[in-house]
């Protein structure tokens, strides 16, 4: 049976195809609440903060809708699908032509108008962190962990893979859901993708988080 839930209409990030490799956060915290950074972040293992997280990371598939804002305010919207873990699909409502899919392996970011399609290594962006199987806040990937009273977020980064990309994933503390995510490149461009109307536990056709790999190579040919 699929469980239907709703998110806050926040502001999303943009995942487009020239700055997709370049998200990380910076300056997205409101003053208040409490933030854990460094050494600090194993004693929130047990916190609320861990819970959330594990909770995220035990829903395997989901879909909905959703908002993205880019960098410079451009508005977009369409249907995702996730499932984990590596697997994700964004179709973009006309009149944008950018579909994006990723398959566990790579995330191919298409132009269906202009039929040209980039190609990149899940594993090299923050992206592999929203689909990861688990979100272990013990680990040095966690950047900051922020707990508010209507608001839980968490910035996951890694250095030595992204540079100075990070992934800001931003949850309701009272039913555990994931509200927005913001993917904020190395200039402090940020990109960010507001979700609603989520249904989780769906069955998805392989086809779904299909790469049109021969497609992208007679392309480049």
């Amino acid at each position: 049976m699929m469980k239907k839930t709703a998110a806050a209409q926040r502001p999303f990030v943009e995942l487009k195809r020239r700055n997709f490799l370049g998200m990380a956060a910076a300056g997205v915290f409101a003053a208040g609440g409490v933030a854990i950074a460094g050494p600090a972040f194993a004693q929130a293992e047990s916190s609320t903060a861990q819970k959330i997280a594990d909770h995220f990371s035990s829903v395997k598939t989901m879909m909905g809708e959703f908002v993205q804002f880019g960098p410079r305010g451009e508005q977009t919207a369409g249907k995702f699908y996730i499932q984990r873990p590596g697997k994700l699909r964004f179709n973009y409502e006309q009149p944008s032509p950018m579909r994006v899919i990723s398959d566990g392996r790579n995330v191919a970011i298409g132009n269906l108008k202009m039929k040209t399609w980039d190609v990149y290594p899940l594993s090299k962006t923050p992206l592999s962190l929203l689909l990861s199987d688990r979100i272990d806040l013990t680990h040095q990937m966690v950047r900051q962990v922020k707990e508010e009273q209507d608001l839980t977020t968490i910035v996951l980064g890694d250095k030595s893979i992204f540079g100075d990309q990070t992934i800001t994933l931003m949850f309701d503390p009272k039913t555990f859901e994931l509200r927005q995510w913001t993917v904020t490149d190395a200039q402090g461009k940020d990109t960010s993708v507001t979700i609603f109307n989520v249904q989780q536990g769906v069955n998805f056709d392989d086809k779904v988080f299909t790469v049109p790999y021969d497609d992208i190579n007679k392309r480049g040919q």
